[in-house]
């Protein structure tokens, strides 16, 4: 069976039968894709019309559109090299990275093919600053609203997983190195290549770094900022009082630490509990009203995975 055979029964193998799942893969599925038609008009109105060389593949082709003059449309050459990367993922890492890899491609190519014959001028043509601001903004939202859905974009992802397989460095330090080289070669493109000033192109490249800037700001904001919980130590003479609110009001779980005071030397239980954060001052209210004079100490959880929280991918 060849790669495409693998890859097709996999698709098929991937599709959920509990009803249950399957309406939640569906709903996954749709707002990948309102995602992916956000990141598309994005690329298109803010980045690419307004000469900005954006990160990953879609930078890569956004080159290739202009190093060409424009006659190599950037969906095409984005699907392309998108499905090499995808041919050469399949051999190297198998089935690691997902249907919703594939279905983000295919997805987007059409999508940036739809928004360039409806938009062919830049929304702000007298600000390109502001255009990368936005740009950035709205990509990093579709991006990182996509990754709550367990979606994924391809391109250098794939090329950070392979470099990771078999190099002792991190994914997220090869797409940053990916992107630095792709922005940095913008300045070729268009001093080079479209007879752009030395100024010009320079202004170019930091234009696609404000990009690059404001993405990874708000793709850590939407992905961190949605799952970030806290950790809260109670201590309190009136513990029980304070477990059975969180437990049957709150409905998140208690866990009761057996704890003696250096000091005082009397044993006493503490309070361990985890919240999201928003949850966080409505708690401590409810504290307070129990016990004004309960001792709690609050610090960040960097992630937390398990019942009521996050699933382990």
């Amino acid at each position: 069976m060849n790669i495409f055979g693998k890859a097709s029964a996999y698709i098929k193998k991937s599709i959920p039968t509990d009803p249950k799942l399957l309406h939640r893969e569906v709903k996954s599925y749709i707002m990948i894709t309102l995602c992916l038609c956000l990141y598309a008009l994005a690329l298109v109105a803010f980045i690419i019309n307004s000469e900005i060389v954006s990160g990953g593949v879609n930078g890569i082709s956004t080159l290739i559109f202009y190093a060409t003059g424009k006659t190599v449309p950037v969906a095409a050459s984005a699907f392309i090299i998108n499905a090499v990367l995808l041919v050469i993922g399949f051999k190297i890492l198998g089935k690691g990275f997902g249907v919703k890899t594939i279905w983000a491609i295919v997805g987007l190519s059409l999508f940036i093919t739809m928004w360039t014959g409806i938009i062919r001028e830049p929304i702000l043509a007298d600000d390109k600053f502001l255009s990368a601001v936005l740009g950035g903004a709205l990509i990093g939202v579709s991006v990182g609203t996509a990754f709550n859905y367990g979606g994924s974009t391809g391109g250098t992802d794939i090329v950070a997983l392979i470099v990771s397989k078999f190099r002792n460095v991190g994914p997220g330090r090869v797409i940053l190195w990916c992107d630095i080289f792709i922005i940095s070669s913008s300045f070729i493109v268009f001093h080079y290549f479209n007879g752009h000033s030395v100024v010009d192109s320079i202004r170019v490249v930091l234009y696609g770094f404000v990009t690059m800037g404001v993405t990874s700001y708000t793709i850590d904001l939407l992905v961190l900022g949605s799952r970030s919980s806290v950790q809260l130590l109670i201590n309190s003479s009136k513990y029980e009082a304070i477990a059975d609110m969180i437990s049957h009001e709150k409905n998140r779980g208690v866990t009761l630490l057996n704890a003696e005071g250096y000091y005082s030397k009397k044993e006493t239980r503490v309070l361990l509990v985890l919240v999201r954060k928003y949850e966080l001052q409505p708690l401590m209210k409810r504290i307070k009203d129990i016990d004004s004079n309960a001792f709690m100490s609050v610090t960040n959880a960097l992630g937390v995975f398990g019942n009521g929280f996050e699933d382990i991918k």
